[in-house]
């Protein structure tokens, strides 16, 4: 398998970061809290995780560039074909709120393609992996492995959507009204786009802005499990970008004829922005 190398020592390190995590979380009465020039929340766990994997990476990949959230960012990566994506905890604010619903997420992009793809959930100790051609898996805490695959829901009205915990936006607020949505998973984090990938929810809408980070490793997990990842006008989300904005918004879905948000529809002039 063309990604295996990679693909290990991504599974190694972000079960080893996701143990540095859940000890913090499990002491948080100590728990240091500043805010980045975004107004999002950075811990003592996230700088953890962030030094466990950019250590492993980068002592049995040196050749390949690290694009990380908590990493200055050196341009100099648009100079390789190989990078590493990483958001060493995704979903910080679900951190703080204690509900679980966070991950490790660790992807690389070759030539600007997402081709291999590792979302760990500490709380849980469920792994989430995928490579280019390899397939899409779900490994249990216990080590059982099962093939993820999306579902076969053709119903609109009866499709289930993965929504955010913790960031609503009008437009979503607006496509639910519009087609009658009544079935939701209600989650944080790369997380959603999981559920799309392994049948518990159809699709996953996401208008307002998120970065490379956010969306490599599950790009990579969703597709492999069958489903569709585009930006919100229909494009190809493409990685190792000089402006790692994911502007456009995307979306997760299970089949194509499932989309609710066509190029042309007026959720998507004017964006999530």
């Amino acid at each position: 398998m063309k990604w295996e190398k990679e693909l290990e020592a991504a599974k190694e390190a972000s079960v080893k970061a996701g143990k540095a995590i859940l000890e913090i979380y499990q002491n948080m009465n100590d728990i240091e809290i500043e805010y980045k020039t975004d107004n999002s929340p950075l811990t003592q766990a996230d700088k953890a995780a962030n030094r466990i994997i950019v250590k492993a990476l980068r002592e049995q990949f040196p050749q390949h560039a690290i694009l990380s959230e908590e990493e200055r960012d050196d341009q100099d990566r648009l100079n390789h074909a190989h990078c590493f994506i990483v958001d060493p905890l995704d979903g910080t604010k679900e951190f703080l709120k204690r509900n679980g619903q966070f991950t490790v997420n660790i992807a690389l992009a070759y030539e600007h393609k997402t081709v291999m793809g590792v979302i760990y959930v500490p709380v849980t100790g469920e792994l989430y992996f995928a490579a280019e051609g390899l397939g899409a898996y779900r490994e249990r805490a216990g080590g059982k492995q099962e093939r993820l695959k999306v579902s076969g829901n053709r119903e609109i009205h009866s499709l289930r959507l993965a929504i955010s915990s913790s960031h609503g936006c009008r437009q979503m607020d607006d496509l639910i009204k519009e087609y009658g949505i009544t079935r939701f998973v209600k989650v944080g984090s790369s997380l959603k786009g999981c559920m799309v990938a392994s049948g518990q929810a159809d699709g996953y809408y996401r208008f307002n802005p998120t970065m490379e980070w956010d969306t490599a490793a599950m790009q990579c997990i969703a597709e492999e499990a069958g489903a569709v990842f585009r930006q919100m006008d229909g494009s190809v989300m493409t990685y190792n970008r000089k402006d790692s904005l994911n502007a456009k918004g995307f979306y997760v879905i299970n089949r194509a004829e499932n989309l609710l948000v066509p190029p042309e529809s007026p959720f998507i002039r004017g964006g999530g922005i």
